[in-house]
């Protein structure tokens, strides 16, 4: 068996459900410290990756064939996660802050960890990523 690439990207798809959450989470934080990621950086990548599949699951729709798409990987210690749907009725962006609001933090949170993050339309739905430890090879939006 050849060893596996430690910059490969990952991908995990799972039907979409609310115990999509907790399961994408845990994989991702597993396979994060088996690369030997930093701490801090995958603290980073479990709260940020728990936003992104929160708001997909809550504000989109699945992909075509059921499921949400979760990818990652990893380049002298930046992480990029991307969580794609198939899209919703509106473009991902923080909410305003609002005293007392119980909803409508998590791209803010989301903002205020990532050196950068965007979002990329295509026609089987939407992706939103974000950069963790230093910036992306892509370019925000």
């Amino acid at each position: 068996m050849a060893p596996v690439d430690p910059e490969a990207p990952r991908t995990l798809r799972m039907a979409w459900s609310a115990q999509a959450a907790p399961r994408i989470r845990r994989a991702l934080v597993e396979d994060l410290r088996a690369l030997g990621v930093v701490d801090e950086t995958i603290d980073e990548a479990e709260i940020v990756v728990s936003e992104l599949v929160s708001n997909a699951l809550r504000h989109a729709k699945p992909l075509a064939d059921g499921a949400i798409r979760v990818r990652w990987k990893t380049k002298g210690g930046v992480v990029e996660v991307e969580v794609s749907d198939g899209g919703g009725p509106s473009t991902p962006r923080p909410a305003p802050p609002v005293l007392w609001s119980t909803s409508g933090r998590g791209l803010r949170i989301v903002r205020s960890l990532a050196h950068e993050w965007g979002v990329t339309e295509e026609k089987s739905g939407r992706t939103v990523w974000a950069s963790l430890g230093g910036p992306s090879r892509r370019r925000s939006h």
